[in-house]
């Protein structure tokens, strides 16, 4: 499996195993991680900073409840945009519209497919308002979700991202677009302090 800028990042089960662990909670111990996979936790350190350098982990942030927010209304939206020209500059505008979470090419009848959460029906008319008046959009179509069964944030790892032939690991790329300091997880200099202080 590629990541970023195509270097096969070499992921083992170990380091699947700790993906998964990050996922579930982003704030585990090192220490625990570590009993988990059975390593140290300054190996455990180590691994997680070649899996931010390599792009695999781009991130922490913490998972909202969107109606404790007063975000009760959740649809998608297909967007057919006047291409190629008019793509381009609505992606880049549409990043900056609140309340749009996803916004994906897609294939069929839309060109562009876009997920979003307002307050009311009201505010969802008004962020549908906004995105047709953006520069190249022809129409819209909107699918206003009832209830939800099914929200995942975590990706589903596992042997497929694993190397097959067994060979050795290789972190030399890093992807383009995933920056290398996190703002919400700790560097790996605080997380040694951290884990000196726990010993």
């Amino acid at each position: 499996m590629k990541f970023g800028n195509g270097e096969d990042p070499g992921l083992d089960a170990t380091d699947v195993a700790i993906l998964q662990t990050l996922q579930q909670d982003c704030k585990s111990p090192l220490a625990r991680i570590g009993d988990l996979v059975g390593l140290s936790a300054p190996s455990v350190s180590e691994r997680i900073e070649k899996l931010e350098q390599s792009g695999v982990i781009r991130g922490y942030s913490a998972v909202l409840g969107s109606r404790e927010l007063g975000l009760d209304v959740t649809a998608f939206i297909g967007v057919v945009v006047e291409t190629p020209g008019g793509l381009s500059a609505f992606e880049e505008t549409v990043v900056s519209i609140e309340g749009v979470l996803e916004c994906h090419h897609v294939t069929g009848h839309h060109t562009l497919l876009l997920k979003v959460k307002a307050p009311t029906t009201e505010g969802l008319e008004n962020l549908i308002s906004r995105i047709r008046g953006l520069a190249g959009v022809v129409r819209t179509e909107t699918t206003v979700v009832l209830s939800t069964h099914t929200e995942r944030s975590q990706l589903p790892i596992g042997e497929h991202v694993t190397r097959r032939d067994g060979g050795s690991r290789r972190r030399n790329g890093r992807s383009s677009n995933s920056p290398r300091k996190l703002p919400a997880r700790k560097t790996a200099q605080e997380r040694q302090e951290r884990q000196n202080h726990e010993n």
